[in-house]
């Protein structure tokens, strides 16, 4: 499927369009937050990715770590249109390419799950959680 679109991963927050940024992870439920809110969210962590068909912002990724054991995985989003195409696994593997031998822990929403067992994650046992909004997460199903 990927052959079909010529894109291009970038790896930097650099001219990054951050009103798109956040427009796609509105879209998806995944954050309520501003550009100006993503643009620093995106900047402080660790790895970071974006899909690009031409200009046309598509995919976007982020991870933190401290880039020598351990990692975290957040905000796999995708435009609609370019969803079911394998480019979640593209931005997922250009994350862990940025953290090489460290562990690697995906926070996502429940009803994805299945997507990342699939591509060899495997669900936590004593993965523990505290939410600033914890009934809204308990009634989403994070909990």
């Amino acid at each position: 499927m990927l052959n079909a679109i010529k894109y291009d991963v970038k790896i930097d927050v650099n001219n990054v369009d951050f009103e798109k940024v956040a427009a796609i992870l509105s879209y998806h439920g995944l954050s309520s937050f501003d550009s100006e809110t993503q643009k620093r969210i995106f900047s402080n962590s660790y790895a970071v990715v974006f899909l690009y068909e031409g200009d046309i912002l598509f995919g976007v990724g982020r991870a933190l770590s401290d880039g020598v054991s351990q990692a975290a995985i957040y905000n796999i989003a995708l435009v609609e249109k370019y969803r079911g195409r394998g480019f979640g696994k593209v931005i997922v593997e250009e994350l862990i390419k940025q953290v090489p031998g460290c562990n690697v822990i995906l926070y996502t929403a429940p009803h994805l799950a299945s997507i990342y067992e699939h591509w060899g994650f495997r669900k936590m046992k004593t993965g523990f959680a505290k939410y600033v909004e914890q009934d809204l997460y308990e009634a989403k199903g994070f909990i």
